[in-house]
């Protein structure tokens, strides 16, 4: 995609954004579909695959700039949620393999060679992932002080050493406790994944994490699983157990590949 010109005007070059890849992903639902520029999304074909892209301004959407705006906490929020959208309607109407945020190709063509390459890996995902969706489990720990309660301050070092010892041995408690939580509902899905704790100058949630997992689980029993997230946190009412979700399943079936524009 090189810039040319048009009735004297310089069309811009543009880069192409990656959203899913699926089988078929051709219906006309796709129709008034907009992306992370304000793009018309469009399928692509090749192989029995077909992934939805976007024709996006390279320059604001290219290597240098793209970063910045990424880094930018309201512009990111802005291009997530533009992008999870295009993903959402997808998965709403079939299994699809989400692309990762800012997944790039410098044209269409590479796309077509993308999906023929790895249509072998794209297919067995999305046979995993096929009739499944994702749901996430968050854990923080319930110490939140509320307004005007007194802290405890520790009358001499002994104190102050015997405190932190209680305090360690609370968190170790909390830790094996939201241990056991995941290991029971992994046991109810089809597959689990531990992801790092979320940044709090991300998500604005200043409490303690001590779990942030993600369940790939069968559509016909979500019932089942969603009701047993609240059955195993009144176990342990010193945690807070946050469910989310269903989801396409961005941890399970997410597409890798990619190449800057």
């Amino acid at each position: 995609m090189r810039s040319r010109t048009v009735g004297g005007w310089i069309v811009a070059e543009r880069s192409v954004w990656l959203y899913a890849v699926g089988a078929g992903l051709d219906g006309a639902w796709v129709d008034g579909l907009r992306g992370v520029d304000g793009e018309p999304v469009r399928p692509v074909s090749a192989a029995g695959l077909t992934a939805l892209v976007g024709a996006v301004d390279r320059e604001a959407f290219g290597v240098e700039q793209l970063p910045a705006r990424l880094d930018d906490l309201d512009q990111l929020a802005t291009i997530a949620r533009a992008h999870h959208r295009v993903i959402r309607v997808a998965a709403d109407h079939q299994a699809v393999a989400p692309a990762r945020l800012a997944t790039l190709y410098a044209d269409f063509g590479r796309v077509r060679a993308m999906l023929a390459e790895h249509a072998a890996v794209f297919r067995a995902a999305l046979r995993r992932v096929d009739g499944r969706h994702e749901w996430g489990v968050k854990i923080f720990a319930d110490t939140e002080r509320r307004p005007g309660q007194p802290v405890d301050r520790p009358a001499s070092g002994t104190a102050y050493l015997r405190q932190r010892r209680n305090s360690l041995t609370a968190r170790e408690a909390a830790l094996a406790a939201a241990g056991e939580i995941h290991a029971d509902l992994a046991g109810s899905a089809v597959a689990a994944r531990q992801r790092p704790p979320q940044d709090p100058n991300l998500s604005g949630d200043r409490r303690r994490m001590l779990l942030n997992a993600t369940y790939l689980v069968d559509d016909a029993g979500r019932e089942a699983f969603v009701a047993r997230v609240p059955a195993v946190a009144r176990e342990h009412p010193e945690l807070v157990v946050e469910l989310t979700g269903p989801w396409p399943p961005y941890s399970f079936a997410a597409v890798e590949e990619g190449e800057p524009a």
